[in-house]
């Protein structure tokens, strides 16, 4: 009997350890304030050679979003798979609640290690217990020296050591491009791109600069590639890549118009997404944990507010979600002088806006020097920058035809059904995530990060 019971324990171990083996390996790459449609992926200026390859190895996403066009609540509904107000996570600098469960507390269940390097903006550590490392978030104006070939030696060190234990992996990669201030890449070869409707005339430089920081990234990204094929991992893995919110341009990060929360993703795993495939189907960063928890066959809980797209790589189903919902807090913002607040759904060809505080400017970095920047140039300019400052209580945009957000179609006759069809969507999900508009706003300062209220 003792000899039957010591086979029968070394042939489960043995399972188990084939089992560990077949688990598929899990990378997640993030840009940081990158308006997608700036890339050559997108039809934009920015060489992103990388990200195209991914693409062509996979499936490119042309409608995902998530649900704040700021990094904190963006990044923290990206790790828990809930939305801002019920996570607690809701203005910049935010912190969740205590109680709140992350990616790393399921997938080390069954296990995974889980690691993020890079730039974090996420509390408190206890929902966060990822393993930490200080690389690809890089110091502005610095040079990453580049190490027997590699810049980041502690990712690929990762790499090797779950090579070698035949340990499945979930690795984040948050890179710090193409955030302000653009230091990094050559921005010469895009001295004379084309302005979008994000930028006015004196951007111009600053664009340069910003279109080489996403170069830049997309270098990050095939260093990525590399170090896995060099470990024998690229066929196990689901790569994911993705382009955060908008820029900080105007009509970009801090607002809830397309440009500011409107994503780029691309995602490849060898055998499972058919190549060079894209797809229209409306996803939210809220889908990337319920993704990662079925293909890694851990137990999907009922709180999460994302949904699989497994279906979807796998070609099974050409649709997901019928809307997306997103919101902005500016208090919490560096520099804020009032609070706005902005709630939005976004379904099928339309975006509906709802202005929490119309009364109040929008107040935020961006925005405090745009009338005085805007002074000498023409009317017309003039008139956006004054559209950005002072909105009226509802918007309504044809993000199809206009995916910068320059002309509200709120008054259109014929688009009233599809107003008070998206209106009642938003009104619905604010009830279902306890969201009650103007006092969630007043209170948003009770959800910032215990680190920036003492900043």
């Amino acid at each position: 009997m003792l000899t039957r019971l010591i086979f029968s324990l070394t042939f489960f171990l043995a399972g188990m350890v084939i089992a560990a083996q077949q688990k598929p390996n899990f990378v997640f790459i993030l840009a940081d304030d990158c308006s997608y449609l700036d890339l050559e992926l997108y039809g934009g200026p920015a060489k992103t050679p990388h990200l195209n390859k991914l693409a062509g190895e996979g499936m490119k996403f042309n409608r995902c979003y998530q649900s704040a066009p700021m990094c904190s609540p963006t990044r923290q509904a990206l790790y828990t798979g809930l939305f801002p107000v019920k996570s607690g996570a809701y203005p910049n600098h935010a912190r969740a609640y205590e109680n709140v469960k992350s990616i790393p507390h399921y997938l080390k269940r069954v296990g995974y290690r889980v690691t993020l390097a890079g730039k974090t903006h996420i509390d408190p550590k206890p929902v966060y217990p990822f393993e930490y490392i200080d690389e690809f978030a890089e110091p502005e104006d610095d040079d990453v020296p580049v190490i027997n070939g590699w810049r980041y030696p502690e990712v690929r060190k990762l790499l090797r050591e779950s090579s070698e234990e035949k340990k499945p992996f979930c690795l984040f990669l948050c890179s710090n491009e193409p955030h302000s201030p653009y230091t990094k890449g050559d921005p010469a070869p895009y001295k004379d791109a084309k302005l979008s409707p994000q930028q006015f005339d004196f951007h111009r430089q600053s664009y340069a600069k910003y279109l080489a920081e996403i170069t830049y990234f997309d270098g990050q990204v095939g260093e990525v590639i590399r170090m896995l094929e060099e470990q024998g991992l690229r066929e196990n893995t689901l790569l994911i890549a993705a382009t955060e919110q908008g820029s900080g341009f105007p009509f970009g990060k801090w607002t809830c118009y397309e440009m500011g929360v409107a994503s780029g993703m691309v995602a490849s795993w060898p055998g499972n997404i058919k190549a060079g495939s894209e797809t229209d189907a409306i996803v939210e960063y809220t889908d990337i944990v319920p993704t990662l928890l079925e293909a890694a066959g851990a137990p999907l809980p009922e709180v999460l507010d994302g949904h699989s797209l497994l279906p979807l790589l796998r070609g099974e189903t050409n649709r997901h979600s019928q809307y997306s919902y997103s919101l902005q807090t500016t208090r919490g913002v560096n520099g804020y002088e009032a609070p706005f607040g902005i709630r939005s759904v976004v379904g099928g060809q339309y975006r509906y806006i709802r202005n929490l505080f119309p009364a109040n400017e929008f107040n935020i970095p961006v925005s405090r020097n745009l009338m005085k920047e805007t002074a000498s140039l023409d009317e017309t300019e003039k008139a956006r920058a004054a559209r950005y400052l002072n909105r009226p209580p509802e918007e309504l945009y044809h993000v199809i035809k206009d995916p910068y957000c320059q002309e509200n179609l709120i008054d259109k006759p014929a688009l009233q059904e599809t107003k008070n069809r998206l209106a009642d969507a938003l009104s619905n999900w604010m009830d279902e995530q306890g969201d009650t508009g103007r006092n969630v706003e007043l209170d948003a300062h009770g959800r910032q990060a215990n680190w920036y209220k003492k900043k």
